[in-house]
């Protein structure tokens, strides 16, 4: 039976990130930096000197610091470690090589989205803020495509509950602290008809109640735990990651050499090789998505809530969550795997990232094995916060505002971190690629039909501070 719902859930996966999905993204990507003159290379200086800006605008719930760490709190977690270990192992090196593409042009995407999902916010009485992709497409494009609007909101909650959100983080910390624990399984107890590690067991339970401490705060609190924890692990994996490199940094430009070669199937047997490529970039492109979600539309629903007072200024500012968590922090992860040879090992997910980081240092294995845990747990279990946050606004919009259905909701997103430690692996992360796909395809419509709004209100802003 389980081998018949993987070979499903396989077959939907190939389907939905098909040759057309992967072509609409980055044709998508192209056409935004296109029309918005490549900002996301010349503006870049401008975009991360801006992110400890000072709440400039009346209305919002949390800083343009706090909205850019809540989104990086979702988008910084098991993509990087597990995410970019299953995309090399299933595409080979060349799998980065596309990861970066997609990031560049996907940079584009997360300006242009979080621009438009801020620019159509509304306000509540209370100060309470509306918006996402759904606003967008609806107030954007007209009622008419309600419909729209109200499919990427069934699609965000199910990505929250089945996707990025849930199974995929819980899993992958337990996964972790298992391998660190009890690598053996020498202490296990049978549960749901198998048997696991009772380190998986305590795991899933912590994050469970941990979880549902700081969910039942809401936004606030989410964002000042946020605040905390995203920039203290991403400096620690950083710190890890960049000392692995210098230690290895002569064997860096022959690791480069193998992505770039690879990402074009030189490195498959002949006749082979246009297979080889796109397995590479099918691998790349939706791993890199999963982990930077540009073009997914989550990170505008936590945009639209800063307090800022230019669209684009905060377009600019969320912008640079897929430079950090892609160009910066999966390009590390990616480098340390391939400079190890541990993705063409038969180890899978979170083990091949741990033996890279493990074998990458001369000494201190354990110390080393601990940080690398402790980064995995810290950056999903930030991603089950934020995704908790947005798919709660995906409910409300859906439910027309009544938050009796939100509170349901988010008892059955603790639910499904709880039961996240027992589902298997491949099956996490097929189900997660494919409601990450289906949850895309009605943004890039908006972002499509809306360019010219973009394209407009960007050179507006910089026709009036031309200096900057």
């Amino acid at each position: 039976m389980f081998s018949a719902v993987n070979s499903f859930l396989n077959s939907l996966d190939d389907k939905v990130w098909g040759l057309w999905l992967i072509i609409l993204i980055l044709a998508t990507g192209i056409m935004l930096t296109v029309r918005i003159r490549g900002m996301q290379f010349t503006k870049l200086g401008l975009a991360l000197k801006s992110i400890r800006r000072k709440p400039d605008g009346e209305h919002g719930e949390v800083s343009s610091l706090g909205a850019l760490c809540t989104a990086l709190s979702a988008t910084i977690g098991t993509g990087n470690i597990v995410g970019v270990a299953t995309a090399v192992v299933a595409g080979g090196p060349g799998a980065m090589f596309w990861m970066w593409f997609a990031a560049l042009f996907g940079m584009a995407t997360k300006y242009a989205e979080c621009l438009l999902s801020f620019h159509y916010r509304e306000v509540s009485s209370d100060g309470h803020i509306l918006g996402g992709p759904f606003y967008t497409i609806e107030k954007g494009m007209g009622r008419r495509w309600k419909w729209l609007a109200k499919l990427f909101a069934l699609f965000g909650a199910m990505v929250g509950l089945f996707g990025i959100g849930t199974f995929t983080q819980v899993n992958s910390i337990s996964s972790a602290v298992n391998t660190f624990f009890d690598p053996e399984n020498a202490w296990t107890v049978s549960l749901f008809g198998s048997t696991y590690s009772w380190t998986v067991v305590i795991a899933g339970l912590c994050v469970a109640v941990f979880a549902a401490l700081i969910i039942i705060g809401g936004l606030q609190r989410i964002s000042k735990v946020s605040q905390v924890l995203v920039p203290f692990m991403a400096l620690v994996y950083i710190v890890l990651g960049l000392a692995i490199i210098c230690l290895h940094i002569a064997e860096v430009p022959a690791a480069f050499a193998e992505i770039f070669r690879d990402a074009f199937g030189a490195r498959a047997v002949a006749g082979g090789a246009l297979g080889a490529m796109f397995l590479a970039m099918q691998k790349g492109i939706a791993r890199g998505i999963f982990s930077n979600e540009a073009g997914l539309g989550s990170a505008p629903i936590a945009a639209s809530a800063a307090q800022a007072a230019e669209p684009v200024l905060q377009g600019l500012i969320s912008m640079t969550g897929t430079f950090f968590d892609t160009i910066v922090i999966c390009t590390i992860t990616g480098l340390v795997i391939v400079l190890g040879g541990t993705w063409n090992t038969g180890l899978q997910g979170y083990a091949v990232t741990n033996a890279a980081f493990v074998q990458g240092f001369p000494f201190g294995t354990g110390v080393i094995a601990f940080f690398l845990m402790l980064c995995l747990i810290l950056f999903a279990f930030t991603t089950i916060l934020g995704w908790d946050y947005y798919s709660e606004r995906c409910i409300e919009y859906l439910s027309g505002g009544k938050m009796n259905v939100v509170k349901i909701y988010r008892w059955l997103y603790i639910v499904c971190v709880f039961i996240g430690p027992y589902m298997t692996i491949s099956a996490v992360w097929t189900i997660a690629d494919i409601v990450n796909g289906l949850m895309a395809v009605p943004n890039i419509i908006s972002l499509i039909v809306l360019s010219g709004v973009v394209a407009k209100m960007t050179k507006e802003y910089f026709s009036r501070y031309p200096k900057i």
